[in-house]
Formats: structure tokens, C-alpha cells, sequence
């Protein structure tokens, strides 16, 4: 019994300490040139969908909810973020080739199409951001506007 208290306060002790260990805050109020919605001629309410559901993980400007200051939480925030942006970053597909661009929209298309985006482990926290069927609609056919 006395190593189980033992284990306890270690892992007390050790949540607290792993406090101390700030991430990086993807956060960058400037839009740049190379936006997504700088670079196309984005309607409202696609850049509206997009804000809410993808940009969060695949832009350089995060919302962070309260929650993300605690430890491991905005460490496992954190690593979805940067593999997130590592993939797809509209902040700077402006950036892309014209070829990288064209594989990134059907990439999206793909993606929506499978539900496979925004991933259940977001819109579980963050039940706004879950594409509707017509939302998924506008976003692909737009989408396959561009591609044609």
C-alpha cells in the first residue's frame, strides 16, 4: 500500500512539473500575401467553413482553447498543429507550385469526400468545425471549379 502512494505523489509531482514546459503557440495575426484566400478569389461562405474547420491546424494562426496551456494537452495540440501545417498550410499555399497547389485541392476533395477532415479527435472538442453534408458539397464542387 505504501508504494502505491509512492506512485501516486510521483505522478502528482510529475504533472506539475511538466507545467513548467511551455510549446510554441502557432499564432500570427498577419495574413499574408499567400493565403489561401489571397490567392484564390474565395467566396464568404467557403472561407467561412474553411476558417472554422481546417484553419486551426493547417494555417500559422491557431484559436487555442483555455485548455491548451496544460500539460501534455497543448504538447499532443502542439504535435497535431505542426503535422497539420507540415501537410497543408493555407497561410502559405500562395507559396505552392502551380502543380503542388493543383495535388493540394484534390488532396482536400479527397479528404472531405472520405471524411477523413477535419479529424472526429478535433470536432469532438469542437463540434462547429464538423462539416455538413451541403458544407462538404460547396467545398467540392468549388474546389473542382479551380481544377477545371
Amino acid at each position: 500500500m505504501k508504494w502505491v502512494k509512492k506512485i501516486v505523489f510521483l505522478v502528482l509531482v510529475s504533472l506539475v512539473g511538466i507545467q513548467f514546459f511551455p510549446t510554441k503557440r502557432n499564432q500570427n495575426t498577419a495574413i499574408l500575401t499567400a493565403d489561401f484566400t489571397k490567392t484564390f478569389d474565395v467566396p464568404t461562405n467557403i472561407q467561412s467553413i474553411l476558417k472554422t474547420s481546417c484553419y486551426d491546424c493547417h494555417s500559422n494562426n491557431t484559436n487555442y482553447p483555455w485548455y491548451n496551456k496544460t500539460q501534455p494537452i497543448s504538447w499532443f495540440m502542439e504535435h497535431h498543429i505542426k503535422k497539420g501545417k507540415a501537410e497543408l498550410n493555407f497561410s502559405e499555399f500562395g507559396m505552392y507550385s502551380k502543380r503542388k497547389q493543383k495535388n493540394k485541392l484534390k488532396a482536400i476533395v479527397n479528404q472531405i469526400k472520405e471524411g477523413e477532415m477535419p479529424l472526429s479527435s478535433y470536432t469532438f472538442i469542437h463540434s462547429n468545425a464538423k462539416l455538413t453534408e451541403q458544407q462538404k458539397k460547396e467545398i467540392m464542387n468549388w474546389i473542382n471549379t479551380l481544377l477545371r
